[in-house]
């Protein structure tokens, strides 16, 4: 599968559209921080989930930046992190 990580952030100024990005961010990537997600998706799943969040964010108010990191399975991304570790994301094996 082609995948890209992506480092996806954003300054939401309405608290319930917060809390919507908020949710759906769960659904497509690792949280890091606050407003801050590490995500790994094919190009299918980002167009899905850009098109979401134009959806709900407001555009005049609202910014949600995409970074893309590079391919997941081959990069290895260069981070200073203070604090807790970072760990880039790793496809792992669902048990359902």
């Amino acid at each position: 599968m082609d995948e890209h990580l992506y480092l996806v952030t954003y300054d939401i100024a309405d608290q319930k559209r917060w809390r919507r990005v908020f949710n759906l961010m769960h659904g497509y990537g690792e949280w890091v921080q606050l407003s801050v997600f590490q995500c790994r998706m094919s190009r299918q799943r980002h167009a899905e989930l850009v098109a979401l969040l134009d959806g709900i964010i407001h555009h005049q108010q609202d910014h949600v930046l995409f970074v893309d990191i590079g391919p997941a399975d081959r990069v290895s991304p260069r981070v200073v992190s203070l604090g807790k570790d970072f760990k880039p994301m790793e496809r792992e094996p669902v048990i359902v």
